[in-house]
């Protein structure tokens, strides 16, 4: 399963710029991987590690912009088509099938 994290905040005011690089860290550091520019996806091991990971996003969101999530099965993540550019490498079945075993 995967968690997938869209978002838009603004980066007009100083501080604005602070909170979307909080934001930013805090999604790589907690294992999201970037698909496009405000785009990230994460695995989840089931509906637990999920729920688990979208209150950590709660708590961690700017209260300026819009940040929206999605879950998706594996099936449904690898069938994305690719119309422009190429798959990144942690898009693949392959590496989902080798996270699950950690």
């Amino acid at each position: 399963m995967r968690l997938l994290v869209f978002f838009d905040l603004p980066v007009v005011a100083k501080e604005d710029r602070k909170r979307y690089s909080q934001f930013h860290r805090f999604l790589l550091r907690d294992g999201y991987d970037m698909i496009q520019f405000s785009v990230y996806a994460r695995i989840c091991n089931g509906q637990d590690a999920l729920d688990k990971h979208v209150a950590r996003l709660s708590a961690n969101t700017p209260k300026k912009g819009a940040v929206r999530y999605m879950q998706v099965t594996e099936k449904q993540f690898t069938g994305i088509h690719v119309v422009a550019g190429q798959k990144k490498p942690k898009e693949s079945a392959k590496y989902a099938g080798q996270m699950s075993f950690f």
